[in-house]
């Protein structure tokens, strides 16, 4: 198992310094959130807190992702990143698939996609989308982003997009691996069926181990094979035990917040580059990575 450094919408000038230190302690990736905007009133509840109240304020920061991305790649040479997760349901594919072969040709295919639906009404309606249809919407889109990143003609003629053959490059020279998020029997078989992984939200270390195996059935009735990724970020694992135990479920990369494992500031940035040192001193490079 690896580890990943969780970057949980910090401010902008934080996230050079800690891509820098996540590399130098030997992370293999940083994960990155996404939010467009917040509705000053939503009408949904929020589906991962007990009361659906969201946990976070409007005016957290949160930096677009394919402008955070190569900024900390061009201060970095081997570590990736990806998004975690990019609301694709409110976007059009052949927007996103420009923008990420674009992003990881210039990192050199240290770039991943995790995606997911969104869980805002607002959101869809004001960005012009069809919240009722953003499942079967995603599944194309994902499909879109993967004959796009060939980087070849391709043409594409599906229920929700249509279009004729078109090319975009550059295009990275490995493909841009897609990680699919989501808890739900649809979102689970969105990952098995078209993913090249799975993404937790923050989940309990029971609640990933239980959804591992059905991953993997999922998988044997497609037929599908071969590598498959599993990132979670887990609530109740912040020490040895508990990342031993991830690693024995099948997770492949524990995505984590080492500043919140130590005593300091949490907010500081300098006990967040500390810790991420620590983390890597003590955890980083203990675990054999399934696959």
């Amino acid at each position: 198992m690896e580890f990943s450094v969780a970057l949980p919408m910090l401010p902008p000038e934080h996230f050079l310094p800690l891509a820098q230190a996540a590399e130098q302690a030997g992370f293999r990736s940083v994960a990155v959130p996404e939010s467009v905007f917040f509705p000053e009133q939503v009408s949904a509840d929020y589906p991962y807190t007990p009361d659906g109240g969201r946990f976070w304020a409007p005016e957290t920061p949160f930096l677009d992702p394919f402008v955070a991305i190569p900024a900390m790649a061009a201060v970095t040479e081997r570590i990736r990143f990806f998004t975690n997760v990019l609301k694709l349901g409110i976007r059009d594919p052949l927007l996103v698939a420009k923008t990420v072969t674009s992003a990881a040709a210039l990192a050199d295919g240290r770039v991943g996609l995790g995606v997911g639906l969104s869980w805002i009404p607002e959101e869809f309606e004001w960005l012009g989308k069809d919240m009722r249809t953003r499942g079967a919407r995603t599944n194309e889109a994902i499909e879109i982003i993967r004959l796009v990143g060939s980087g070849e003609f391709v043409e594409f003629h599906g229920r929700h997009y249509d279009f004729g053959r078109l090319m975009v490059r550059p295009v990275p020279t490995t493909p841009v691996p897609i990680f699919v998020g989501g808890l739900s029997e649809p979102g689970l078989r969105r990952a098995a069926r078209l993913g090249d992984g799975w993404i937790s939200v923050a989940n309990t270390i029971d609640e990933v181990a239980a959804v591992v195996p059905r991953l993997a059935e999922y998988r044997s009735e497609l037929g599908r094979d071969g590598d498959f990724e599993v990132k979670a970020l887990c609530t109740d694992a912040f020490d040895e035990s508990g990342f031993a135990r991830m690693a024995e479920i099948g997770v492949t990369e524990a995505m984590v917040c080492p500043w919140f494992y130590r005593p300091g500031d949490t907010e500081s940035l300098d006990h967040q580059v500390e810790s991420v040192a620590a983390f890597g001193a003590e955890h980083v490079g203990r675990y054999g990575t399934p696959r």
